[in-house]
């Protein structure tokens, strides 16, 4: 089994969007997913809960209790969504369990200052000091043409992260949310754009 974190102390910051499309995808794969959503919201799970039977299939869990350890050696991918503010014990937990961790940022001044605090906190975990090239930065609801993404990128750059890819604002996800889909169960013709904005993703994800 292969886990990913999605992470990120700010609430609203895109979390949710990025684990369940990630599910999405790795379902499509033909992969055996499971999503455990540790946030008490439990929006990935309300996700799920309107997915039809007729799409690949996705588990969803609200804790690790739900799951033993047997049915673990049976899931290819393990996607954690996260919830605001998570920190201390709960994180290293959380960081020991991923093979990789994605921390989407918006290109907001809140936003910004939100996961500089956040990050300063990560590279003092034993775990990310011993795999450190296992975090991406996903940049939310941003054009990569604009000067607002060129601000984030710069802002980024003080770290040793690779900045994955961008995401445009669109209500594509919210959309295909609304019938518990990724924008991977999508018409191509409905996601054209998303589906190149994720390849980078996708592939970062399986290396």
């Amino acid at each position: 089994m292969r886990a990913i974190l999605v992470t990120n102390p700010k609430g609203g910051s895109g979390k949710t969007t990025l684990a369940t499309n990630l599910a999405g995808y790795l379902a499509k794969q033909n992969q055996r997913v499971v999503v455990l959503d540790l946030d008490q919201q439990k929006s990935s799970l309300d996700w799920l809960s309107l997915r039809s039977n007729e799409l690949p299939s996705i588990s969803g869990i609200g804790s690790e209790r739900e799951i033993s350890k047997g049915d673990m050696e049976k899931i290819d991918w393990l996607v954690l969504d996260s919830p605001a503010g998570m920190q201390g014990k709960e994180l290293a937990h959380a960081l020991k369990l991923a093979n990789k961790v994605i921390v989407p940022v918006q290109p907001s001044v809140f936003d910004m200052v939100a996961t500089r605090d956040f990050i300063n906190r990560l590279v003092e975990e034993k775990t990310i000091q011993r795999k450190r090239s296992f975090i991406g930065i996903v940049g939310m609801r941003v054009d990569p043409r604009t000067r607002v993404a060129s601000t984030l990128e710069q802002f980024l750059l003080q770290y040793d992260f690779p900045i994955i890819t961008y995401l445009r604002d669109t209500k594509v996800y919210a959309n295909a949310a609304f019938n518990g889909k990724s924008i991977f169960d999508l018409p191509f013709h409905q996601a054209e754009q998303e589906l190149i904005q994720w390849k980078a993703l996708t592939q970062w994800v399986k290396s």
